[in-house]
């Protein structure tokens, strides 16, 4: 199954062992082999993180880092990236949305940190739950 994330930009450092253990738990009980994280801010980086230190204990799980823009020269990331098609032709300030619906339809898992009923975490979680994913809410 594939997995996708969604979290405050400004979630906090303290979480990422509380993360880390949620997939550990799902790549062991194979509920998950395939995570598709995104790019912009402290979830996400916590995710890449736990994604890439995950892989050497279970080289047979899958991570990505979604771009919701090109990437610039000299960027680097932890992980494999993928741009997906036909985000070339959204509008820059619509990237972000479009990617993250795009993460979406590729997955049926999502785990969240959203204490906030506002913003894009607490809206693409949402999105998420009517598409009918399987949710994991970390708090």
């Amino acid at each position: 199954m594939t997995c996708t994330f969604f979290g405050h930009s400004d979630a906090p450092e303290t979480l990422e062992p509380l993360l880390e253990q949620t997939l550990r738990e799902h790549i062991e009980n194979q509920t998950a082999d395939r995570f598709y994280v995104g790019h912009n801010g402290n979830f996400d980086r916590m995710a890449e993180r736990a994604l890439k230190k995950l892989q050497e204990r279970f080289p047979q799980i899958q991570a990505y880092t979604v771009l919701a823009y090109l990437p610039r020269p000299g960027e680097s990331y932890l992980l494999p990236t993928i741009y997906p098609e036909g985000l070339e032709a959204v509008p820059p300030r619509f990237a972000i949305y479009a990617r993250n619906r795009w993460m979406i339809s590729q997955s049926g898992m999502c785990v969240t940190y959203v204490v906030r009923p506002f913003g894009g975490a607490a809206k693409f979680k949402e999105r998420a739950k009517q598409k009918g994913l399987c949710m994991i809410e970390l708090e």
